[in-house]
């Protein structure tokens, strides 16, 4: 069933604008000048999560000043269920990333427990190390597991229900310009 579109306006309409499009833009080329200082002579295999992951790692790719080797992956804890479970992969990575060094790029560390699940994927497949570049990194207490933390963060936000560049309001607002927190969540 199609969602109510005017709802979908309303939502957009009403959110609290937490980042504008300049100042993401800002923190992505920031990003990607900190991630060129450390990985560029590293020859790194670089996997966009999918869906979330889309826009940042497309905008990130174009300040990272080196040669690397890109590609995607999609992997989901959910399965349409509301809690996570194991981790299951709707798109395995296809460049095989044995003694190399991986950076994967997501949207948002949140709770974390699907990047943690990738990240271990990772190591156990034979990576010569594992690092991950967020756009936002949600501040809470509610971590997969209290030292978790990104590598590389383009932002912090508050604890809100945000959506925009990658991040969505039930399957909506990915292409929002700027980071949008939910009135009332």
């Amino acid at each position: 069933m199609p969602a109510d579109l005017s709802h979908i306006r309303q939502v957009m309409e009403e959110a609290d604008c937490l980042y504008s499009e300049a100042e993401v833009e800002a923190a992505i080329a920031q990003v990607g000048e900190r991630i060129t200082a450390e990985m560029a002579e590293s020859n790194p295999v670089v996997f966009c999560v999918l869906n979330g992951g889309l826009i940042f790692a497309g905008k990130l790719l174009t300040h990272l000043r080196f040669p690397l080797e890109a590609s995607y992956l999609h992997a989901t804890r959910y399965r349409n269920e509301t809690r996570g479970g194991d981790l299951f992969w709707k798109a395995k990575p296809e460049i095989s990333f044995i003694d190399r060094d991986v950076l994967i790029i997501d949207d948002i560390l949140d709770e974390g427990h699907t990047l943690s699940a990738i990240m271990d994927f990772c190591r156990h497949a034979g990576a010569r190390s594992v690092r991950t570049a967020v756009l936002i990194d949600k501040a809470h207490d509610r971590k997969a597991s209290p030292d978790l933390k990104a590598d590389f963060v383009g932002m912090s936000c508050i604890d809100r229900f945000i959506f925009g560049y990658g991040m969505d309001y039930k399957g909506y607002w990915r292409n929002a310009p700027g980071i949008y927190a939910v009135k009332g969540l």
